[in-house]
């Protein structure tokens, strides 16, 4: 087994959430690597000319055919790190793909994620004629046998719902020639791994395989062992935190002003706010308490329709909506820019949600701030938590109305 790990620090891209340290030039540009012209010219047209670290790392090996593993926080470049490689590939065919038989094949845990990988992926694959498509939960199984009928290059898919196009017939992976596992530490947290060794055991022994992961958990190691036979490794990470444009607060409340100070936050004028509450019920009440107040917020969670959740996160995206209220698994995938305030609400269950959950801001350069709202009681275990993000946060006393409040995230009484 060959092992090439190094270590930098994460860089942005159009889905990045870090800015590098002053470093060397990337060893080679996206028109050095072999990839076809037309994908070098649609990636200039998206001002993207230079790698990321994460790219730069995986692309020689992954365009040479490798299997690659690859570690890498939300946001570093990943979606072009596995798709411009499997782009390539795909080039050199010059029939169609047949009828069910997908030609390559990205697994990732959420529905949001699959269809962020499919607008990121669209526009390198339609300069080539090739067609991607995702397959999920929650839209219509009918439309996707139709499209998979037609014909398919890529096909992003969650777990469950590939999983059904299977036992049905509708999808067979035999002539699948890339498999990218996207994001693969979540779809173990979220209990998808039966399902994702039931669908690589689907796909030939002999296909190319890519695996990227913000952590190498011992379940994803075990993956990795089973499917991933003499890859090479790429870290672009240490999975701590290691955004230098973002500030960290432990905003220290008391019981009864919880709720005052939330509103105040959401009422702040500028930019983009996202709220973390740990369950669907509670996503739902603060968005009331907020909506009673007259702040434009919504909510996100799986308790909704996904046509309901991606008209949410269209209207947040384009600023009709300025503040989201989201469970964890609803806002993994969730990359828009312009995010400069992350709130938690609830605490996160484990250090590597408080990552995930601070993702959403600083992202493409910018800078963004995170902030905990904390009660007495919490105050112990949010500070665990940051301590191991690798995260340094600031504790402040805060109240409705004070000064602190308002310069930390621009807080303002409620109109």
């Amino acid at each position: 087994m060959t092992n090439a790990v190094s270590n930098t620090t994460v860089s942005p891209e159009s889905d990045s959430t870090a800015v590098p340290t002053p470093a060397a030039a990337p060893a080679f540009t996206f028109a050095e690597l072999g990839l076809p012209e037309a994908v070098v010219a649609a990636l200039a047209r998206n001002s993207i000319t230079v790698p990321s670290p994460i790219q730069e790392k995986a692309l020689p090996d992954a365009i040479a055919g490798k299997n690659v593993l690859g570690r890498a926080q939300t946001g570093s470049g990943k979606t072009l790190a596995f798709g411009l490689p499997i782009l390539q590939r795909l080039s050199l065919h010059t029939d169609r793909p047949a009828a069910k038989r997908p030609r390559s094949l990205v697994l990732v845990p959420t529905r949001e994620l699959a269809f962020q990988v499919v607008e990121s992926l669209a526009p390198y694959a339609n300069a080539q004629g090739l067609r991607v498509m995702p397959a999920v939960g929650g839209t219509p199984f009918n439309k996707q046998v139709e499209q998979l009928r037609r014909g398919v290059d890529v096909l992003v898919a969650t777990p469950g719902r590939l999983a059904d196009h299977l036992r049905q017939g509708t999808c067979i992976l035999d002539s699948i020639e890339i498999t990218a596992l996207d994001e693969a530490d979540q779809m173990a947290d979220m209990g998808f791994l039966p399902e994702v060794r039931a669908v690589l055991a689907d796909t030939p022994a002999d296909g190319q395989r890519m695996l990227f992961s913000a952590t190498l958990d011992r379940e994803v190691q075990s993956l990795v062992r089973q499917f991933l036979p003499d890859h090479v490794e790429h870290s672009t990470q240490d999975g701590k935190a290691s955004v230098r444009t973002m500030d960290h607060y432990v905003l220290m409340v008391d019981r009864g002003q919880k709720d005052l100070v939330l509103s105040e936050i959401g009422a702040r004028e500028g930019g983009r706010t996202i709220m973390f509450a740990r369950t669907k019920l509670g996503c739902d009440g603060i968005t009331d308490r907020l909506r009673a107040l007259g702040i434009a917020a919504e909510s996100l969670h799986g308790g909704k329709a996904q046509n309901q959740r991606t008209r949410v996160l269209e209207r947040f995206k384009n600023g009709r909506t300025p503040v989201l209220v989201a469970t964890d698994v609803a806002a993994r995938g969730i990359h828009v820019d312009g995010i400069d305030l992350v709130v938690h609400v609830d605490p996160p269950a484990d250090h590597k949600d408080y990552l995930h959950r601070a993702g959403r801001t600083a992202r493409a350069g910018e800078k963004g701030t995170v902030v905990a709202i904390v009660l007495p009681n919490q105050r112990r275990q949010v500070l665990r938590l940051t301590g191991m993000a690798g995260v340094k946060a600031t504790a402040v006393n805060v109240s409705p109305g004070s000064a602190e409040l308002n310069s930390i995230t621009g807080a303002k009484k409620p109109t």
